[in-house]
């Protein structure tokens, strides 16, 4: 059964998405079968990897819904071995849609039901890659549930403990009362400015608080790095050369490696 890891961090901008779209990209690069979910509203995963949001008529929403089988809403993009399950601006009214269908229900768990409608392909991919809204929101809570474990981005910058143990709270929580299997797979250093010796401070206290559970692999920030979006492409297309690609074929190995696989 293939692993799914969830990318969560309820702060924007610590570089979620962007590890989302190079993470799952680089495991198809080192020959892992790899679906990346875009469980964001905002769909910025669905974009980052060339998919035009307007052409789209079956999305993750659609499943979730019941409106098409998941199967149906899998795309296979350009790049081997990595297939996409997009996002929809639809999502962001899920949580109240939910909430009417439990109503509505006995005994329906809004929780569940992506770990419900997942279990069909797991079996098909090495790993599914969830990037999860800047929330602790019902979708959120979705992901921890269908998930065997989440990797924590944490950008190296000023204030990035913040929130962070609301985030170990919620997991925690879910651990305990949902999903007792789930743990977390990794910290992740983001956004590293080199040139700063502030970067280097927060990498140090990040290690001191989370210990082995920090990557050693930490992402750069880097102008090639954040233009790579706008043209549809994991940076290993879009500028193989760029540190960047190294760090996260780097980060993939990393992944790999901790789940005992060659």
């Amino acid at each position: 059964m293939g692993k799914m890891i969830s990318l969560v961090n309820q702060k924007g901008g610590v570089g979620k998405t962007t590890t989302s779209i190079n993470l799952s990209a680089s495991l198809a690069y080192l020959g892992k079968k790899v679906l990346l979910l875009d469980f964001d509203p905002q769909g910025n995963s669905t974009t980052g990897i060339g998919m035009n949001k307007g052409d789209l008529d079956k999305t993750i929403y659609d499943v979730l819904i019941g409106e098409c089988e998941i199967e149906d809403a899998i795309i296979h993009t350009e790049y081997d071995g990595l297939d996409l399950l997009a996002s929809s601006v639809h999502l962001s009214g899920l949580e109240s849609e939910l909430l009417e269908k439990s109503k509505e229900e006995l005994g329906f768990a809004r929780g569940s039901l992506l770990k419900n409608k997942i279990k069909s392909v797991r079996d098909k991919y090495d790993y599914i890659i969830v990037d999860c809204p800047p929330t602790l929101g019902i979708i959120t809570i979705n992901a921890l549930i269908a998930s065997n474990s989440v990797i924590i981005p944490v950008q190296c910058e000023f204030l990035a403990l913040e929130g962070l143990m609301q985030l170990l709270t919620t997991i925690k929580k879910a651990k305990e009362n949902l999903n007792p299997t789930l743990e977390v797979e990794g910290v992740l250093l983001t956004m590293l400015d080199t040139r700063a010796n502030l970067g280097f401070e927060v990498v140090k206290e990040i290690r001191k608080y989370f210990k082995e559970r920090v990557y050693n692999t930490i992402i750069p920030r880097l102008v090639r790095l954040a233009e790579c979006p706008s043209h549809g492409k994991p940076i290993i297309a879009y500028d193989p050369k760029c540190r960047a690609t190294d760090a996260y074929i780097n980060l993939a190995k990393e992944v790999i490696e901790r789940n005992g696989q060659q």
